[in-house]
């Protein structure tokens, strides 16, 4: 008699879109968000400068007649709906921020912006789809926003800076979003987020339960040498070749160290700055890279290991070196009885064949902030389109996406929102 009731209130919960009235609500917002992802493609913003991103995405909740707040984290914005009838706190996110790679794709919103990064001259492009996330977003908050008597509880949409890292000194993203309270007043009891994919497949979903991205750290090694004529190597200390050996050697962390069958760890450096002509040895080199890990014990045991290491790789060949690793993001993690939850409203839009549990990935999401004061689920919407055979990667000048793969997105956010609420 039991199982009866529960599958009875299952089929009640999880009730598709053309049950709740939605279906021609939805389909009719599609053009709208892939006019805002457009929008936003062509008019980027770096992290903790959102400043016409963060406009837009105010006056159109403005507009919907919700409670909007701004200025959070710098940048950030907040929209509250509170539905007809009282029930708990969801809080669905998107983020809003773009990264300094200039886009080579021929679009006809092609961004052609110009910016500074870290003192250089760059291009600033949504090579990250941050932009289908903001798109997606506000085309829920419309939907939600016209159905509030569907609602049992109050929804926060926050739009969040600076997912890719603050700039240098300063703070930002999703932990400075928390520390000023964006999950309190009213208190949130759950909360959702998605990612786009280039190599995923339109029209699918890809979740996994417990850890689903890694935890990040950036840490920054700076190598004191001796400086010399590029023609008498032996009367100087070579901070560059050290280097080279510094690079070696942390990778011998990974690939003898680590049990790589617990959980997967990457070390890589990313930037290595020296120099300043081809013949001068230079008296210092400074290196910035990222760890990424899956597991808390393995990241304490690579953090130690690349501490002790550095500085004796260097004496080795009497230099110094000192080693300074950020705090980072933590691993983004799944409650697992919050995805069991609402796996079968993902399964609802989508179809069951067409959401894909997945092993866990070395990218990082700061997202994982939120997770770590609330229960939350993340998860990843196909963005690849069914005619292309190549997917270029994320943070690269030829990332695209199909927009296509979008209203899955609104479909998905607005199941899971109206489930859980009335669940």
């Amino acid at each position: 008699m039991k199982k009866l009731i529960l599958a009875s209130l299952l089929a009640i919960s999880f009730s598709s879109f053309s049950q709740h009235g939605l279906d021609q609500e939805i389909s009719d917002i599609e053009s709208k968000v892939i006019e805002w992802r457009r929008h936003f493609h062509q008019h980027p913003e770096l992290s903790n400068r959102e400043f016409k991103t963060a406009e837009k995405i105010a006056a159109h909740l403005q507009s919907l007649g919700m409670e909007v707040q701004t200025g959070i984290a710098y940048t950030g914005v907040v929209g509250i709906l509170k539905g007809n009838n009282p029930g708990k706190v969801l809080a669905l996110r998107a983020d809003i921020d773009a990264l300094p790679v200039t886009e080579r794709n021929d679009l006809p919103f092609k961004s052609n912006v110009k910016s500074t990064f870290d003192g250089k001259d760059v291009g600033v492009m949504h090579a990250c789809g941050h932009d289908t996330h903001i798109a997606i977003l506000m085309g829920v908050a419309e939907v939600l926003s016209k159905n509030k008597d569907k609602i049992n509880g109050t929804i926060k949409f926050i739009f969040q800076p600076a997912e890719e890292g603050a700039p240098e000194g300063e703070e930002g993203g999703a932990e400075l979003m928390v520390k000023e309270g964006v999950l309190k007043n009213p208190d949130v009891d759950a909360i959702f987020g998605l990612h786009i994919g280039s190599g995923q497949p339109i029209g699918t979903i890809a979740y996994k339960s417990g850890g689903i991205m890694a935890a990040s750290q950036s840490f920054k090694i700076t190598v004191n040498g001796k400086q010399t004529h590029g023609s008498r190597p032996w009367s100087g200390i070579d901070p560059i070749m050290i280097s080279a050996k510094i690079i070696d050697g942390l990778q011998t962390i990974i690939s003898r160290e680590s049990n790589l069958t617990t959980e997967g760890a990457v070390i890589t450096v990313g930037k290595i700055d020296s120099g300043v002509r081809s013949n001068i040895i230079p008296e210092k080199a400074e290196m910035i890279g990222t760890i990424r890990t899956l597991d808390y014990d393995m990241q304490k045991h690579i953090n130690k290991r690349m501490e002790e290491m550095v500085p004796a790789i260097a004496k080795a060949y009497r230099a110094e070196a000192t080693i300074e690793i950020e705090k980072g993001y933590p691993i983004t993690f799944n409650n697992p009885d919050l995805t069991a939850k609402m796996l079968p409203s993902l399964e609802t839009v989508a179809g069951k064949d067409r959401v894909f549990n997945i092993k866990a990935i070395t990218g990082a999401e700061d997202f994982s902030f939120f997770q770590k004061e609330v229960p939350g689920l993340y998860f990843f919407l196909g963005g690849k389109s069914p005619t292309t055979n190549e997917a270029f990667p994320h943070h690269t000048p030829d990332f695209i996406i199909d927009e296509a793969g979008m209203l899955l997105g609104v479909k998905a956010f607005v199941q899971l929102s109206i489930d859980y609420l009335n669940n």
